[in-house]
């Protein structure tokens, strides 16, 4: 009897410690979910520099439409606004702005910033380097997301995709190059690698922010420069003042980037952090699509309202001399940094498997059509 009455007693004692647990659990869910409810109404506040000048076509229209994607995903949870090169003044500046946390994101291109960090210029574009489908494939499918997150990381920061123009141009010259003496001395605004690439052959390269090129062209400041094509180019009018338009070789695919600062994508939501990743690489895609519609647009107008623009392509003999010079450079890169030699060899043997489908479909076809 005495047993039972244990067992009885330790039955009632297990009911009513279970009861009060399920109390306990109760009372937390109930003061955890005003606190979870707040969390999901919570609204996040986020501030970008983009390199373009106000209402500037194209480069500007991808961070906004970004921005309105994540604030409409995110119904409104996600809010972000953006200061152009006329209210911080700093065009080239948005690397450390946002590094600083002076700003929280920023829409620039990668290459601006090989001064600082030589590593950054490949997530733009290379010469004679991939095209945009190829690009994007080694972005997100052959391992370059990973590589740009190892150079970017070190400095708190990450870098995503921000809008291809598709294949560029080769420049505006108010002189015409029939052959590698027209390179000596030549004073080109040209970025990036290819810079790089002509300087080794007697040319001097310089960058110039968006809104100063006309002047600097008009003026004789410089020789020549390249912009992206005619989906920009014809609004900037350099065809006004020079008169020969070279074919491209140097920006197969240049991409821009979205610089997010590290510190304030943690503090992000889970969701709100997929929401952003899916609305910048939307608007990439869209700029993309947006940056070819506008050149076929704006090379009709064009050759319709200036008949006397020249479109030239560079003599063998200095494209020839442009691969050596640019082949020579990629080795030395490998050679003197570890991290660089993993990014080009990436980049080349993506391209070279790719490159093989590119010739045997668009190009196929392309070539098919020609030849009729």
């Amino acid at each position: 009897e005495l047993e039972s009455t244990l067992r009885n007693k330790t039955k009632m004692i297990k009911l009513t410690f279970t009861k009060k647990l399920i109390a306990a659990a109760a009372c937390v869910a109930a003061l955890a979910a005003p606190a979870q409810a707040a969390d999901n109404d919570k609204v996040y506040r986020l501030k970008m520099a983009e390199t373009w000048p106000s209402n500037f076509p194209i480069f500007g229209d991808a961070p906004r439409n970004m921005a309105k994607m994540a604030e409409t995903m995110s119904n409104g949870r996600l809010k972000i606004t953006i200061d152009s090169k006329n209210k911080h003044k700093a065009p080239f500046g948005i690397f450390d702005m946002v590094r600083a946390g002076q700003y929280d994101m920023g829409h620039s291109a990668s290459y601006y910033w090989k001064g600082k960090v030589p590593n950054t210029l490949y997530f733009t574009t290379m010469p004679f380097g991939m095209t945009a489908p190829e690009q994007y494939g080694w972005f997100y499918n052959g391992g370059g997301m990973e590589l740009m997150e190892k150079v970017y990381s070190k400095y708190g920061l990450m870098s995503f995709p921000g809008g291809n123009t598709g294949n560029q141009m080769g420049g505006w010259f108010q002189k015409e190059i029939n052959s590698l003496d027209d390179l000596q001395g030549l004073k080109m605004r040209i970025p990036g690698f290819a810079g790089e690439v002509l300087a080794k052959l007697g040319a001097k390269p310089t960058n110039i922010p968006a809104g100063e090129l006309y002047t600097a062209l008009e003026r004789r400041t410089i020789d020549a420069l390249e912009w992206v094509g005619p989906s920009l180019d014809l609004r900037m009018g350099f065809h006004k003042i020079a008169p020969y338009y070279y074919t491209g070789w140097h920006e197969p695919a240049t991409e821009l980037q979205f610089l997010v600062n590290e510190r304030t994508w943690k503090k992000l939501p889970a969701d709100l952090q997929e929401i952003l990743r899916v609305a910048m690489r939307t608007a990439a895609y869209d700029m993309y699509i947006q940056s070819y519609h506008m050149s076929a647009e704006n090379w009709d107008l064009m050759k319709k309202a200036h008949p006397d623009i020249q479109i030239k392509s560079f003599p063998a003999d200095v494209i020839s001399a442009m691969k050596t010079a640019n082949t020579e450079l990629l080795k030395e890169k490998a050679a003197a940094d570890p991290l660089a030699k993993e990014i080009i060899t990436s980049q080349a043997m993506y391209m070279q498997k790719s490159r093989v489908w590119t010739d045997i479909s668009d190009k196929a076809y392309l070539n098919s059509l020609s030849s009729q």
